[in-house]
């Protein structure tokens, strides 16, 4: 029920103590102000994270070679160790049933691309057809490679969507068209897009085949990149990802001559296990943020409970009178934790409105590396209400308490 004289006592209190009470919550609004800025960081932290995972298949295993940092079976250290076509095959076939998407990938070093008057040194890579799942490239022109190409080493290349735009001037079509690799014709086939912008978009792809014979690469591979079938369940997924990391490493270095402990030698990237070692770190900092922003509110809750035990004194023969005349201990404890309640509760409204619209407006325009449209969702918000609410009970609890417990003889006495 709606009590009038309840909320004139409430704000006549306030308007005696101005100062006072705006300080009280300004360090109520404060908190909450803290507290879901932190937390707007740390979802923007997430955010920038899941788009650097989208640049690539989010379950993508990735093996690369360097130069053997130790001595095994008499064969001395730096030793640089090639993959091979063979290493692949094999792989395929070993793990034919757990492979989703597949590729070896041969590197064309110093690759300048030439087309009429224009030229440019780009990434050139001779990959299978599956790479296109591999790196997400969405093709926005023509088609990517296939296993035609591969099989009749057709000198074709797929442009990335900068190579074509350097390339490519006055809006020039260039599906049909032939540049030139090392001064050696191939015909554009398709263009690509891809999630991690221009970086991967300054590649030219052709098939594996046509390049190792064309640029004379015989059998070796630069890398192997594989994605595994996705299952429901993340842990069963991690772990069948890790047991093939595992085996796939055991094979390669018993088949290299590379001791089991050499990681410089050949390494194996699994982006899995990224994931999970990220989200861990960021459930973490969310923690973290929780807890900075919670002691916030936890200052903000002692300066209000000492504020209410201000007023009780104050008004303790007021509460005596009260008593006197018949009032009961719980509409004494009302009263004061109505009026905390209060002042909390519009005190952290307050710095919750400001804390998402600053979000709003310059949470957008927020882009760095690991930091995206840093933001709260409604349950987030939801739950500073309930923290509010919750502040001003337990702020006025222990005043309204001591309140109730004052005997009207000893209120009485009080000047």
């Amino acid at each position: 029920m709606f009590d009038l004289e309840r909320w004139q006592e409430i704000f006549e209190t306030i308007s005696k103590n101005k100062l006072r009470t705006f300080l009280t919550g300004l360090s109520v609004a404060s908190g909450i102000f803290i507290l879901v800025i932190l937390l707007g960081i740390g979802e923007g932290m997430r955010n920038g994270i899941s788009k650097e995972f989208e640049q690539d298949a989010s379950n993508m295993i990735f093996v690369w070679t360097n130069v053997t940092s130790k001595e095994f079976k008499g064969l001395n250290p730096g030793r640089a160790i090639t993959l091979k076509n063979e290493d692949y095959t094999n792989t395929v076939n070993n793990y034919e049933d757990q492979l989703e998407y597949k590729s070896s990938v041969f590197r064309i070093w110093d690759g300048i691309v030439n087309f009429k008057k224009e030229s440019g040194s780009y990434r050139v890579e001779g990959v299978w057809p599956d790479y296109q799942f591999l790196e997400n490239a969405d093709m926005t022109q023509g088609r990517f490679l296939n296993y035609m190409d591969h099989d009749n080493v057709e000198k074709v290349v797929v442009l990335g969507n900068k190579v074509k735009n350097d390339l490519f001037k006055n809006g020039e079509e260039p599906i049909g068209k032939y540049v030139q690799i090392s001064d050696i014709n191939f015909k554009v086939v398709g263009v690509y897009s891809d999630p991690g912008g221009e970086r991967d978009e300054s590649r030219v792809f052709l098939p594996i085949s046509t390049a190792q014979r064309v640029f004379n690469g015989g059998n070796d591979v630069r890398s192997l990149a594989f994605t595994l079938h996705k299952r429901d369940n993340f842990e069963q997924a991690l772990a069948e990802s890790e047991q093939f990391s595992a085996e796939l490493d055991t094979y390669l270095k018993e088949k290299h001559s590379v001791a089991p402990d050499d990681s410089r030698a050949i390494t194996i990237n699994n982006t899995l296990e990224n994931t999970k070692r990220f989200y861990d770190l960021m459930n973490m900092i969310k923690l973290f943020f929780w807890g900075v922003g919670i002691c916030t509110i936890i200052a903000g809750i002692v300066g209000v409970s000492n504020i209410m035990l201000i007023i009780v004194k104050e008004r303790t023969r007021e509460i005596g009178i009260r008593k006197a005349l018949g009032a009961q201990p719980l509409s004494i404890i009302g009263m004061i934790l109505h009026e905390s309640i209060f002042v909390t509760t519009i005190a952290g409204f307050i710095g919750l409105i400001f804390s998402l619209a600053l979000l709003e407006f310059v949470g957008p325009l927020i882009e760095t590396n690991y930091i995206t449209n840093p933001s709260v969702n409604f349950n987030v918000a939801l739950s500073t209400v309930f923290i509010l609410v919750f502040a001003g009970a337990v702020a006025g609890f222990f005043p309204a308490w001591r309140a109730a417990r004052i005997k009207p003889i000893i209120a009485l006495r009080d000047e």
